[in-house]
C-alpha cells in the first residue's frame, strides 16, 4: 500500500497536515462565487495572474506550499483556491454529480474574474488539471496559458481498478489517515473520499470513458503537460493522449517524478513553470 502515498491529490495532506503559512506575504481570504464562499490564498504583485487548482480533497494551502512560497512574486500574482466542499470552502458539503469538473471549472474562472483579473493562467494538478482543461476549452478568451500534471481526459477500466484500490480508508496506515481526519473530521473524510471514488469512476460508463476528451481540440492557449514517469495513479497513456489532442502542446517528462512531482521536485518544477509562463 506504500504507493498510496501518492494517491490522487492527497500526498501533500499527509506530508504537511494542517499546514499554516508563516510567510506574511501570503494572505487568506474568502469571496462569494456562484453562491458559495470560496476560500483562497494570494501572494505576489506581478502582472501575470496565475490560479493554482488542487487535486481531490485538496486545498490551496495543502497542495501548493512550494509554489505559493517560491514562484516569482515580482512576475506573478499567485492565487490558490479551495474548490467548493474542500479545505476551508465548506459549506457546502462536497458532492460529485456528473458535471462536477465543469462546475469547478466555472467556479475557478468566476473566482478570478471576481478578483478583477481580466486574463490569467491556470496550473492544475490531478483533478485540478482536469478542471483547468475544461476551463481553457470553454473560456479561451480569458486563459493565457495552461500547465497541467497528473491529469486525464478519460477513465479506463485500468483507472477504475486503481481508484477502487484506494477506496477503503480503513486499510490506509494511521499516518496517512490521521491528517485527513484532522482536517475534515473522520466521518466527512470517509464519506467524501468514497463519494470521490464513485464520482471519478462514473466516467468509465460514458462513451470512451470521457471526462473531457471531446473538449481537448477546443483548447487554443499554449499548454504545458508535465508527467512523472513513475506516477502510480495516472498511466503514461494519459499525458500522451493529451499531448496528441491539444494542438501545439508541449509534453515534459520527469523520469523520477511520481504523482506529487511539484512537491518532491519543487525547485525543478517551479523553474520549468516560470520559463513556460
Amino acid at each position: 500500500m506504500a504507493w498510496m502515498l501518492c494517491c490522487r491529490g492527497l500526498y501533500n495532506l499527509v506530508t504537511f497536515p494542517a499546514v499554516r503559512f508563516h510567510c506574511s506575504s501570503i494572505k487568506s481570504s474568502k469571496i462569494n462565487v456562484n453562491r458559495v464562499e470560496l476560500h483562497y490564498q494570494h501572494t505576489g504583485k506581478g502582472n501575470h495572474a496565475v490560479l493554482l487548482l488542487p487535486g481531490a480533497l485538496g486545498s490551496g494551502e495543502t497542495d501548493f506550499r512550494p509554489q505559493l512560497e517560491s514562484l516569482n512574486k515580482e512576475r506573478f500574482t499567485i492565487v490558490a483556491f479551495d474548490p467548493r466542499g474542500y479545505g476551508r470552502s465548506i459549506p457546502p458539503t462536497r458532492d460529485f454529480p456528473l458535471d462536477f469538473f465543469h462546475r469547478d471549472a466555472q467556479d475557478a474562472v468566476d473566482l478570478m474574474q471576481a478578483l478583477q483579473f481580466k486574463t490569467f493562467s491556470f496550473l492544475g494538478w490531478s483533478d485540478g488539471g482536469i478542471t483547468a482543461l475544461i476551463a481553457a476549452a470553454k473560456h479561451p478568451s480569458v486563459i493565457n496559458k495552461l500547465v497541467i500534471w497528473g491529469s486525464n481526459a478519460f477513465v479506463t477500466e485500468e483507472d477504475v481498478k486503481i481508484y477502487n484500490g484506494i477506496r477503503d480508508v480503513s486499510l490506509w496506515s494511521e499516518r496517512m489517515r490521521k491528517p485527513l481526519e484532522e482536517m475534515y473530521g473522520a466521518e466527512y473524510f470517509v464519506k467524501t473520499w468514497e463519494a470521490w471514488v464513485d464520482g471519478i469512476c462514473q466516467f468509465a460508463k460514458k462513451p470512451e470513458g470521457s471526462i473531457c476528451r471531446e473538449l481537448l481540440p477546443q483548447i487554443t492557449c499554449p499548454t504545458l503537460i508535465v508527467h512523472g514517469a513513475k506516477d502510480p495513479m495516472v498511466p503514461n497513456f494519459h499525458p500522451e493522449y493529451l499531448h496528441k489532442h491539444i494542438k501545439g502542446s508541449r509534453l515534459h517528462l520527469m523520469p523520477e517524478g511520481k504523482h506529487n512531482l511539484h512537491l518532491r521536485f519543487a525547485g525543478e518544477f517551479n523553474s520549468l513553470v516560470e520559463e513556460f509562463l
